[in-house]
This record gives structure tokens, C-alpha cells and sequence, in this order.
């Protein structure tokens, strides 16, 4: 039977810091028709990104700002339940990468979305997590194509127990490199070296110090910074880069939340005194490499090479609740929201 209602969350004004339940708002919308080559999705999986802050702030970016009242923005995992495309039938799991929204059920352009492999050997919601572009895919071009590893150097990794950092530190490893992540807290810090097999892992808020807390640890200088943070935590990274370092710029969720300009980096002259190199990272310049890409990582979690953790919080009502989480760092891998349709997977 078609649904009729949907539940969707809705931006109700732009943040000022963390997005909470006043800014994002829960409401009930009517289910629209079909017309020619659009699909009807059943929702299974939320994405929580750090990306979506800064969609809401209304800043230019390289995506639209979501509008005041517009639902928000976000990747998802579901089933068709109905199609008036040719390429899609009911029963079809589809990924929408970044169209579709926080919703039960979303009417989406089938040429936004992208059929999802369901045979049995993987969860078809792996492909909003390992083989995502919000978190397999996402490191595994940045390390591999802007950062460019080569065996024995050292690659310094921010945000290193999120979905992404998490990634892109194996995957150095298993390139040869010496990996140091940063993270905010002990347990992590654990995690990531005793599960994930990091050589070390600072713990930046215990530092007083954290530019001379990476020199110590990095007495050979950082060859490859992946960043998810920007901040204060880039430019400590700054002041350790070697000549001619790698600087993977993949997030700045330290200013996702600010509410005024955001001052530095004060220590970029670092990258004309090492003749360093900053790229830019956006998975969706690789579209064309997806399936090649998953297919080596799938060769990597199958060797026990690659190892991955999900955070999965239930329910739609509890969305802005788990999405703070990405802010304090109460998060440890990739954040999802399991809709109710998805209870007998």
C-alpha cells in the first residue's frame, strides 16, 4: 500500500552552534505523486554528517544552503517501493548521495540515485556506512588519490575515531605508513590503537602543548595530515609538516558551529616554507571510481585488513539528539538513524 503521510524533519531556523530540536522540527507532510522517472523510496537509514551543519548555516559552499522550511539534506538508505523509471522496481535498495533528506519517504529523480547491491553477503545498509561516500569512500580517495602514501612516511590523522579518520588511518597502514591519530579521549585513543592498529594516538585535550605533543610523537615530521577539523588542531599540524607534506582537507567541523568568521589558519606560511601542498576533498569528483574503490575495500574487510565500527541510534524522534553527538564527540564510527521500516533487517 502507498504511504500517505510522511514524517520529515525541517529546518525551522538556522542554527546558532549546535543544531537542537528549536532549530529542527518534526512534521507530518503529505506523500506527493509520482511523475515520469521518479521513485518512491522507503527510508531505512538516516546519514548523520557533519557536512549537514554546515548546509544549514545558509552559507555558499559547494552545495546549496538548505532553505528555511526545506527539509534537511542528507544521504539515505532505502527500498523503492514504487517507480515510473525504468532503471528502478519495487523492492530495488537505493542510495541517494547527498538528494534526498530526514524523512520516512522521499520522491527522488531516479538519476540521483544509485541502485544498492543486495545479496546477502553485506547489509544493504553498508553502503550508507563502509561503502558509502560519507564514510568508506570518502578516505579511501582522499588517502589514496590527494594524499598519495608512500611506505614509511607519517600520516597524521585528525578526527581519528570518526567514520572518516577511522578509515583513512587503515588504509595507510595498510600502505606501509606509520599512522598518529588525534582524538578527545582515552577510550578512543584505545580503540584505535589496540582494534585498528594505529602506532599512536594523541589525546589533544590533555595536551598543554599540542604542536610540541605532535613534534614529540612525530620526531620525523608529518608527511600526510588528513583533516577533518581545521582550527587550532590544523595549525598545530602546520608547525610539524614535512617538505613537501600532503594536507588532506576533508572537514573543518571545529567551525561548522561558529557563529561569526572564522580567524586563521595563522600558521599557513608553513606550506610555502615546506613546500607543502593543500587539496581539497570531495568524494563526488569520483563518482566514476565508486565500484572499483568498493570493490578493493570489500577485498579489505574480507582479508581482516579493514576494520569498521557503526553508531546506530533508532528512531527518526531521535535524530537531532544522536546529530549533536557528532559535536561533542560522543560518537565512535559512523553515526546512522534506523527508521522503524528497517526493524526486520
Amino acid at each position: 500500500m502507498t504511504p500517505v503521510t510522511n514524517r520529515q524533519l525541517y529546518l525551522h531556523q538556522r542554527p546558532v552552534g549546535v543544531p537542537t530540536a528549536d532549530d529542527i522540527r518534526l512534521r507530518t507532510v503529505d506523500v506527493p505523486s509520482l511523475a515520469d522517472g521518479e521513485v518512491l523510496i522507503e527510508n531505512h537509514y538516516l546519514s548523520l554528517d557533519p557536512a549537514i551543519r554546515d548546509w544549514m548555516s545558509g552559507n555558499d559552499t559547494y552545495m546549496a544552503p538548505i532553505a528555511i522550511g526545506e527539509s534537511i539534506r542528507s544521504t539515505t538508505l532505502g527500498k523503492v517501493l514504487e517507480s515510473r523509471h525504468p532503471d528502478f522496481v519495487a523492492g530495488d535498495y537505493v542510495q541517494g548521495l547527498a538528494v534526498n533528506a530526514w524523512e520516512e519517504y522521499t520522491v527522488n529523480s531516479g538519476e540521483v540515485l544509485t541502485k544498492v547491491v543486495n545479496d546477502g553477503k553485506y547489509p544493504p545498509r553498508y553502503y550508507l556506512s563502509i561503502f558509502s561516500g560519507a564514510m568508506g569512500l570518502t578516505p579511501y580517495f582522499g588517502m589514496l588519490e590527494l594524499g598519495r602514501p608512500v611506505a614509511g612516511e607519517t600520516v597524521l590523522i585528525s578526527a581519528a575515531a570518526g567514520a572518516v579518520g577511522s578509515i583513512a588511518g587503515q588504509i595507510a597502514k595498510i600502505k606501509g605508513c606509520r599512522v598518529v591519530g588525534l582524538t578527545g579521549s582515552n577510550d578512543k585513543a584505545s580503540w584505535l590503537i589496540n582494534e585498528l592498529g594505529f602506532d599512536a594516538v594523541i589525546n589533544y585535550k590533555d595536551c598543554d602543548n599540542l604542536a610540541e605533543e605532535i613534534a614529540s610523537v612525530c620526531p620525523e615530521r608529518v608527511n600526510i595530515f588528513f583533516d577533518n577539523v581545521g582550527g587550532e588542531i590544523l595549525d598545530a599540524a602546520l608547525l610539524n609538516i614535512a617538505d613537501h607534506a600532503r594536507i588532506v582537507f576533508c572537514g573543518a567541523i571545529s567551525s561548522y558551529n561558529a557563529s561569526g568568521p572564522v580567524p586563521g589558519p595563522y600558521n599557513y606560511w608553513q606550506i610555502l616554507a615546506h613546500s607543502a601542498t593543500v587539496k581539497g576533498l570531495l568524494t563526488t569528483n569520483y563518482v566514476d571510481q565508486f565500484d572499483a574503490a568498493n570493490a578493493e575495500i570489500r577485498g579489505w574487510l574480507e582479508s581482516g585488513k579493514l576494520r569498521f565500527n557503526e553508531d546506530i541510534v533508532d528512531g527518526i524522534e531521535n535524530t537531532v539528539d544522536a546529530y549533536a553527538r557528532l559535536f561533542s564527540g560522543m560518537n565512535k564510527g559512523k553515526l546512522l538513524v534506523r527508521l522503524a521500516a528497517a526493524d526486520q533487517q
